[in-house]
C-alpha cells in the first residue's frame, strides 16, 4: 500500500487518530516530527532555533522524501509540512493526502489544554491563541485544501468519540488505498 499523510494543522489529531487508525490498517505509523528527532538526536524546537525556519524546513523536506519511500505507512506530518517547497504536490504523487480539518474554537480549546508541550503557543492567552491559529490558518489552508480528501477531525474528546473518529479515517484510507492512482486529482471527500 502506498503511503497515507495526514496534513493539518496543530491539534487536529494527526498524531492521535493516525497511531491508531495505522493500528486498524495494520501499517506502520510515522510521526514526521518524532522521525527528525530520532534521526538528528536533537528536538524539532532545538533544530529550529539552531538552524532557524528555512534550515529545519530544508530537514523535514529531506526527511519526508525518505518517509514517502516506505510502503504501507501513516504519516503524521508536521502543521507546516504542506506549506513549503514542493511537498503537497510530492505527498499526492506518492501516496494520499488526508487533511484533518477543525475549527478554530476547537484546536484553541485542545491547545489550551496542551500549551506546555506547544512551544508556538506557550504563554498566549485565550484570544491571541484564537487570533493566531485563525492567521495561520488562513495561511495554511490554500495548501491543506489541496489534500484528496478532507476528513472532519472536530468531534473527538472522549475515548468513544476517537475510536467513531478512527474507524471511520480507517475506513476512508482503505477505500483510498484501493483507487488505481492515489493524488492524481484533488477530489476532496467530506467525512
Amino acid at each position: 500500500m502506498k503511503p497515507i499523510f495526514l496534513i493539518g494543522y496543530m491539534a487536529a489529531g494527526k498524531t492521535t487518530l493516525g497511531r491508531r487508525a495505522a493500528e486498524l490498517l495494520q501499517v506502520e505509523f510515522i510521526d514526521l516530527d518524532a522521525y527528525i528527532e530520532a534521526r538528528y538526536r536533537k528536538r524539532v524546537a532545538d533544530l529550529f532555533a539552531e538552524r532557524g525556519e528555512a534550515g529545519f524546513r530544508d530537514i523535514e523536506r529531506r526527511m519526508l522524501h525518505e518517509v514517502a519511500e516506505f510502503d504501507n505507512v501513516l504519516v503524521a506530518t508536521g502543521g507546516g509540512t504542506p506549506c513549503f517547497f514542493d511537498n503537497m504536490d510530492y505527498m499526492r504523487t506518492r501516496g494520499v493526502t488526508v487533511y484533518l480539518s477543525a475549527s478554530v474554537p476547537t484546536l484553541c480549546r485542545r491547545l489550551l489544554r496542551a500549551r506546555v508541550k506547544r512551544p508556538l503557543v506557550m504563554g498566549k492567552s485565550a484570544e491571541e491563541l484564537g487570533d493566531y491559529i485563525a492567521q495561520m490558518l488562513k495561511q495554511r489552508e490554500t495548501y491543506y485544501l489541496q489534500a484528496d480528501h478532507t476528513f472532519n477531525a472536530e468531534q473527538y474528546e472522549s475515548t468513544h468519540s476517537v475510536d467513531e473518529a478512527v474507524c471511520r479515517l480507517s475506513r476512508l484510507m482503505q477505500e483510498s488505498a484501493g483507487e488505481s492512482s492515489p493524488g492524481s486529482g484533488a477530489q476532496t471527500t467530506p467525512v
